[in-house]
């Protein structure tokens, strides 16, 4: 019995010996502000910051190094086991990961090299990583901070992918996750009116997590995107999840910034600089820019603009290209090609302006060689199948095995198949067996019509609203080339890569978007490198790396104010807490802009501390009469935001959409603010009982002290005569004008009111006399009457008031 009693004891506490070694630390790791434990098991103990001792890990549920998928399934490590500079997981049927680490100074890098029955895995997931901190959570950039610490999450490769395998597509969830009830809903009903995503921090329940995956890639999978419920996502040799590498690290929120630049210098991965200094750090990333339609005849004119502007680059906007696929640029503005292209880059940085232009990423033209005549096996594909029966070259209906892929409508814009080296766009699918593509096109696309044997392949091409075709990931990777080719030869220094979800065509997701962008900064020249500006409408954790800054927010659905404002605003939180510069994107002056609404811009970039891009023709910088003010505001506006002169407050106070606001220039380094009070006011011509007064009384507020009125009244799609404004029931003042339609009396003080047209252009100025117009601090009233013309049935008067607040110095230090 003793003996029996012994066994028990002994078993006892080995089997609890081992339960505190599956639970206890088996290896320790430590940067100079942060430690991580691992487990017996490979779970995560804790993520805690040495200076306060504090551990941000969440004890919600296990925290595992790194885990597997394996037939749909999520498989933990079940042991683990640590030497030097390396882990390995071990996990059910015997499969073992081994795991290199490095201990670096600022960070922990974590890279998978070798893998048992690798090829038995769908993926690889880093994490998710469980934290506490929910105050600031960088979804993209994969930083999550409170006031006095964070934690990160970095991919040091670009098929390791920040994020969760949420879609089977590898695309990440787009919508903003900070506006859902629910953050676990990963595929939540929402408009996705955000080009954002969530990827490598997400917010939980109980805080945050962080995390990556790696997926292989080394057979085709069937999967959903671009609207279609059947696509094939071909194998792609890259590896594997073998050499998935991420880095994690813990520091002084401060220094969070600095810590990645440490991180992409280490790792090899993208740095770019704007004349030596990081573009995440230099002011220059965020600097507005025009975007105008030069051409080799009009360069020197653009480049004036852009100097009268006080702004350092200039944007091509017109037809740059013949085609996009292989960029031959379009004769019509560059007769003499590259050479001429490079001419107006040189002409214009030897005067301080650098040149960009935008590239439609993967799109590819029905006009491109990679079309016709000859079509490259390499254009993107939906899916594929085979014609059962031999047809002609003007066979007009095809019999196919399957219409899996061909009878996806709902973005099939060019509905063209592939058969050999013959292009053949088809009407519609029949409806059952046997099946048949229906009113084909033979020879699409200036392809040669041929006849095809009974067995042939057919592939259903890729395409894009744009009527484009797209690409697989090897013609990604030559387009790509053919881009930095361009900036090599010509110097270019700036580029949108607008259209960057089009390579998804690829089959690869996210990882398809960075793709991209990183062979084409890997391609570029050192000295292309040195002063490089690169921007998109979206981005990725990977492509973080790579681009400057994300700015979108388009000026053609609605007036200058209206486009899309909601969108630009919201983006700027998202900037904020993915360190990313601030931008506020396209705005689009004509000849009708005014002053006003440009000062109203100036105020908002100023206040969110953001760059835009400034639409300007050269047609409607000479047609707006006041676009030399125009040009001199925005150079005051922007040397005064870039140097950092507003105060905070006046940030704020900025950032109120419904606010105005205007600077007023004393000296070359000296100017004074006015907040504006602006009132806009509606008289309509009605009709009304006989004896019935016909003129409009509004009431108006005085933001500052005892002033003169400003005011602007614009003719809306009439002619007015016989003016009339009564100040406070007893100031009438008469108006000797007659105002045609479109046409605007303005006056801003003083002894002259001037007549301009629709454009701005001056017709005539007339005496006022300014005491008129004086008012009192606080509520004053207006009335307003005139005589429309009988056949102005719908006729009315729009007028602005503007009082001005107090005054205040604003000083710009050289």
């Amino acid at each position: 019995m003793k003996k029996i009693l012994l066994f028990l004891l002994i078993l006892n506490l080995t089997l609890g010996s081992w339960a505190n070694h599956k639970d206890s630390a088996i290896l320790n790791l430590r940067t100079t502000s942060f430690k991580m434990s691992i487990s017996g098991t490979g779970s995560i103990l804790d993520f805690t910051d040495l200076k306060t001792n504090k551990n941000y890990l969440a004890k919600d549920a296990p925290v595992y190094l790194m885990s597997l998928r394996i037939n749909n399934e999520i498989k933990v490590s079940q042991k683990a086991k640590a030497s030097k500079n390396t882990i390995s997981l071990f996990f059910e049927n015997n499969i073992e990961a081994k795991i290199k680490i490095e201990e670096k100074a600022s960070y922990l890098s974590f890279e998978l090299i070798s893998l048992t029955n690798k090829d038995a895995v769908d993926l690889i997931i880093w994490g998710p990583y469980s934290t506490t901190i929910n105050k600031i959570i960088g979804e993209t950039v994969g930083v999550v901070r409170e006031d006095e610490y964070a934690l990160g999450i970095q991919s040091l490769n670009i098929k390791t992918l920040g994020g969760y395998p949420w879609n089977e597509s590898d695309r990440m969830p787009a919508f903003d996750i900070f506006r859902e009830a629910d953050i676990n809903n990963m595929h939540p009903k929402t408009d996705e009116s955000v080009l954002y995503r969530v990827e490598a921090a997400k917010p939980t329940m109980t805080g945050s997590s962080l995390q990556a995956y790696c997926r292989n890639r080394n057979k085709d999978r069937i999967i959903q995107d671009f609207s279609h419920e059947k696509m094939v996502a071909p194998a792609y040799d890259d590896g594997g999840v073998i050499h998935s590498k991420i880095a994690l690290f813990g520091c002084p929120s401060a220094e969070a910034l600095k810590t990645i630049g440490e991180i992409e210098i280490t790792e090899g991965l993208p740095h770019p600089m704007i004349d030596g200094e990081w573009v995440k750090t230099s002011p220059q990333a965020a600097a507005a820019y025009i975007i105008t339609n030069f051409t080799e005849d009009n360069i020197d004119s653009a480049i004036a603009l852009t100097k009268k502007a006080g702004l350092k680059y200039l944007y091509h906007y017109g037809k740059t290209f013949e085609n996009w696929g292989h960029f031959e640029l379009y004769k019509g503005e560059f007769p003499n090609g590259m050479a001429g292209l490079k001419k107006c880059v040189d002409k214009a940085e030897a005067q301080g302006i650098m040149v960009g232009t935008h590239f439609l990423s993967n799109f590819i033209t029905t006009n491109d060689p990679y079309v016709t005549p000859i079509p490259d096996k390499r254009l993107a594909v939906v899916g594929n199948s085979i014609i059962v029966k031999n047809i002609n070259a003007t066979d007009t209906e095809i019999l196919i095995q399957s219409p899996d892929f061909f009878n996806q409508m709902e973005n099939n814009n060019l509905k063209t198949v592939m058969i050999g080296n013959e292009l053949i766009r088809y009407g519609t699918v029949s409806e059952k067996s046997p099946w048949k593509l229906l009113d084909c096109q033979r020879g699409a696309f200036n392809t040669t019509a041929a006849e095809h044997p009974s067995g042939e392949k057919i592939a259903k091409l890729m395409d894009h609203g744009y009527k484009v075709f797209l690409t697989n990931a090897e013609l990604t990777v030559e387009m790509s080339k053919r881009i930095a080719a361009i900036y090599n030869q010509t110097g270019l220094r700036q580029i949108s890569f607008d259209g960057l979800e089009g390579n998804r065509s690829t089959g690869l997701g996210t990882y398809g978007e960075s793709l991209m962008p990183y062979t084409w900064y890997n391609s570029l020249s050192p000295q292309v490198k040195k002063h490089l500006i690169i921007d998109a409408s979206r981005t990725t954790h990977f492509f973080w790396h790579i681009y400057s800054r994300m700015n979108w927010g388009e000026p053609w659905y609605g007036g200058f104010r209206e486009s899309q404002t909601e969108y630009r605003f919201k983006n700027q939180a998202y900037f904020k807490r993915n360190y990313m510069p601030g931008m506020l994107g396209w705005f689009k002056m004509t000849p009708e802009t005014s002053i006003e609404d440009i000062e109203w811009l100036l105020a908002r970039s100023a206040g969110y501390d953001a760059g835009y891009a400034f639409v300007a023709a050269l047609e409607s910088i000479e047609k707006n009469g006041h676009s030399n003010k125009i040009l001199e505001l925005i150079g005051d506006w922007e040397k005064l935001r870039l140097g950092g002169v507003f105060s905070e407050k006046q940030k704020a106070l900025f950032r109120d959409s419904k606010k105005e606001f205007s600077i007023k220039k004393i000296n070359e380094n000296e100017w004074t603010l006015y907040e504006i009070n602006a009132e806009i006011f509606t008289h309509k011509k009605t009709d009304k009982q006989p004896g019935e007064p016909l003129f409009s009384t509004f009431k108006m507020n005085n933001i500052g002290d005892d002033q003169t009125l400003h005011f602007i009244l614009t003719a809306i799609d009439c002619e007015a005569r016989d003016i009339v404004i009564e100040i406070n029931n007893y100031k009438e003042i008469k108006l000797p004008i007659v105002l045609n339609k479109g046409q605007a009396i303005q006056y801003t003080g003083g002894n002259r009111a001037a007549v301009y047209d629709a454009n701005w252009q001056l017709i005539k100025e007339f005496d006022i006399n300014p005491s008129d117009f004086k008012i009192k601090k606080g509520e004053n009233s207006l009335s307003f009457d005139c005589q429309f013309s009988k056949e102005d049935k719908n006729a009315n008067i729009k007028l602005e008031i503007r009082t001005f607040g107090k005054g205040e110095k604003i000083i710009l230090n050289k």
